[in-house]
């Protein structure tokens, strides 16, 4: 078994681009418009080749997609979750749950999908501002 990708509906598809390709800093690797659906798939992933997230954008829609508490959460590995977090908190994503252990945070995507940091190898020694920040809402 081969995982190919986890599908997330947005939006709005420029805003859900920036935060995951100029700030997640995904890659799209290919993209499909069907005008006889009046949707639009853009694939991400971490590299060409890697299991991807599918944007879903439905051009007419007018549901609003909040929480999807039921689809759990995305996971990413990074190589140092402080500055992942600051560079987040620098373009105003709120850090819900920040990395007080140095190994662990979530952030959420403009449509309230929750994404997992989790730290390469051995966690961090605890960090200021991070080891006494609280939560803020859920993830």
């Amino acid at each position: 078994m081969k995982f190919l990708h986890t599908m997330v509906r947005v939006t709005d598809l420029d805003k859900s681009l920036h935060f995951y390709c100029d700030l997640l800093g995904l890659v799209e690797t290919h993209r499909k418009d069907v005008p006889e659906g009046k949707f639009t798939l853009v694939y991400l992933a971490t590299a060409p080749g890697e299991a991807e997230v599918e944007l879903t954008y439905n051009w007419d829609s007018e549901e609003v997609y909040d929480e999807g508490r039921n689809f759990g959460h995305l996971a990413f590995e990074v190589e140092d979750i402080y500055a992942t977090c600051q560079k987040f908190l620098d373009a105003g994503v709120t850090v819900n749950r920040p990395p007080r252990d140095g190994h662990m945070a979530f952030i959420r995507s403009p449509d309230n999908i929750s994404i997992e940091f989790l730290q390469a190898g051995e966690r961090l020694p605890a960090q200021e501002p991070w080891a006494s920040m609280p939560n803020t809402g859920h993830w």
